[in-house]
Order: structure tokens, then C-alpha cells, then sequence
């Protein structure tokens, strides 16, 4: 039987650890081609010496396995990386039909605290990143389209996070780079729909190198166990395999009509997210809103609404973060 990605590429960033690998071990598994990319610094604020070992270790995992990898090493928020990164993928498999943008960076601190290289780095390879390796993938969609006379299969999956839902007080860099990807992520699901090309964004909740002081001490089994506890147990609920399923479905063909959507998934739970919606709406009485009006119309609606439990939970994170 043929895989849901047989014949199809797939460039996979910031794929030698945690969520990327998982992604990529995944859509090799579907069938992909998937060329590999990760700069390889240690440090996940980005610091350190950029090493081949991470990327190359998960283009040997999935050749272990019998699929087809290549290595990336390339800065993708360094434009002229990116565009070789397109390029590999179309010069090693011909063409380029997923684009998967995962890689990241944090660089915590309260807003009052924050640099501006703090501030710079996070937006940099997150949001900067994102649109690069975008830019050039569209790019090559678009003439691939043209060519063929109508549409072809192209697929973008982007990594926006629920600290751009929630807030997350310690994270106002990271916060505003990943909802800067679901403006990038809505933008371009419009601009590319007509030469077929998807583009949807997932918020995942995982385990990994760049959240292991959020998610400490949060149980790795029902019952409570933390990771390593006991015996067995099954998949941590965090793990990073729970996220990957769904970035190859929106990968393959039958993710045709999934198209601008923001989804949440984690623990073996995918949810839908709406666009805001409008919760209450007061009109002037008069040709102008006064003070007083605005006082009399909004003071007492916000006074009578119940806490908003999604800024209970960014409070939450915000003590993890001091």
C-alpha cells in the first residue's frame, strides 16, 4: 500500500531535536523525503557552537529505518540560508512539496527585565525564520504552478505556541513572535490557496529542551507519575510524538480543504481554534462616544464578567517564570 506522502518532500527546520525530530521522523515514516535542518547550537536561548551532530543523527535514524534524509545546517532566520535550504530540497529530490517551520529559541525575561537583543534573537528566529523559509517555498510553488497550468500539492505547517493565546508574562518576546506566525500563517493560507498550497499552524504542548522548566513537574502519566517514575506506563502525555501525527496529516493529501486553521494538540487531543469573535458590542447614543458614556457602558460590563481563566493560566506560567 502506498504512503500518504510517497513521492512528496518535505523540509522539516529546527529538526534535530524534540518536536522538529519527531516531525521528521514521522513524515519519513508517511513516505516523505525529508531534508533536515538544524543550525545545532546547544543552548536553547541559541547560544553555543553550531555542531552537524543533531541534524545528521536524525538523517541517520531515518536511513536506519529505510527512508530518505538529508542534512540542513543552515540558520533559517539568515536569508540566504533559507534559500539554500529551498534549494537542497529541489536539487537532492527535485521538487518541494512540505514545508514543516518548527525551529526556535527562548530567551525569557519579564517585559520591564528584557534586552533588546532579548527581544531581537527570540522575534529573529521565530517570526524572521518562519517567513524566510515561507517566502522561498512559496516562490517555488508559484512556478511550479504556473508551468503545470493550475494547482500543485504544497503544504506549510507552522509552530505558534499557546503563550500567543494565553500571554504567558514571561514570555512577551516569544508571545509576540508566535502570534506574528498566525497573522504570517492566515496571510499567506490566502495568497497561496489558488496554486494549491495549504498553510496552517499548530500550537503544540511538549516536552522538550526549550520547555523543561514550564512543564516540570507536570505528571507524565495519569495518576500523577512525573517522567522516569515506576514502571511502563505507556508515552509521556507530553511527548513530542503526540504533536507529529497531526503535522503529517496536514502534510499529505487529505488535508486538501484544511486551509488558514489554528490548531492546538497535545496528549493525544487535537482542538480547533476560532478566529476571535466579537463578545459584546455598544453603540453612542450620541455623534461621538464621551468619557462618561464609554464609563457608564464599560465599567459595569467588566465589573460583572467572571475571571478570564486564560489569563488565570498565563498567571500560572508567569510564577514559573518570576
Amino acid at each position: 500500500m502506498a504512503q500518504p506522502l510517497e513521492g512528496l518532500t518535505a523540509i522539516v527546520t529546527g529538526a534535530g531535536r524534540g518536536l522538529g525530530r519527531a516531525e521528521a521522523l514521522e513524515l519519513a515514516r508517511l513516505g516523505a523525503s525529508v531534508v533536515v535542518n538544524d543550525y545545532g547550537q546547544p543552548g536553547r536561548d541559541g547560544s553555543g557552537e553550531a555542531s552537524a551532530a543533531p541534524a545528521e543523527d536524525v538523517v541517520a535514524e531515518i536511513r536506519t529505518a529505510g527512508g530518505r534524509a538529508v542534512a540542513h545546517l543552515g540558520d533559517v532566520a539568515d536569508h540566504d540560508d533559507a534559500r539554500a535550504l529551498v534549494q537542497l530540497a529541489v536539487e537532492t529530490y527535485g521538487r518541494l512539496d512540505i514545508l514543516v517551520n518548527n525551529a526556535g529559541i527562548l530567551r525569557d525575561r519579564m517585559v520591564f527585565s528584557m534586552t533588546e537583543d532579548e527581544w531581537d534573537s527570540v522575534i529573529r528566529v521565530h517570526l524572521k525564520g518562519h517567513f524566510n523559509t515561507t517566502h522561498f517555498a512559496a516562490a517555488h510553488w508559484r512556478e511550479r504552478a504556473k508551468a503545470a497550468g493550475g494547482p500543485v500539492h504544497g503544504r506549510i505547517i507552522n509552530t505558534s505556541s499557546e503563550a500567543f493565546l494565553a500571554g504567558s508574562a514571561g514570555q512577551p518576546n516569544y508571545a509576540a513572535a508566535k502570534g506574528g506566525i498566525v497573522g504570517l500563517t492566515t496571510s499567506t493560507a490566502l495568497a497561496l490557496a489558488k496554486y494549491g498550497v495549504t498553510t496552517n499552524a499548530i500550537c503544540p504542548r511538549a516536552r522538550t529542551r526549550m520547555t523543561e522548566d514550564v512543564f516540570a513537574g507536570f505528571p507524565a502519566h495519569p495518576g500523577g507519575r512525573e517522567a522516569g517514575e515506576g514502571e511502563g506506563g505507556g508515552l509521556d502525555v507530553l511527548a513530542p510524538e503526540h504533536v507529529a501525527p497531526l503535522v503529517g496529516y496536514l502534510a499529505s493529501p487529505a488535508a486538501a480543504r484544511v486551509n488558514g486553521q489554528l490548531l492546538v494538540v497535545h496528549g493525544g487531543m487535537v482542538a480547533i481554534a476560532e478566529r476571535p469573535r466579537i463578545a459584546a458590542k455598544f453603540d453612542t447614543g450620541k455623534d461621538l462616544f464621551s468619557f462618561e458614556e464609554l464609563d457608564e457602558l464599560l465599567t459595569p460590563y467588566y465589573a460583572q464578567r467572571p475571571p478570564d481563566e486564560t489569563f488565570a493560566a498565563a498567571e500560572v506560567l508567569a510564577l514559573k517564570h518570576g
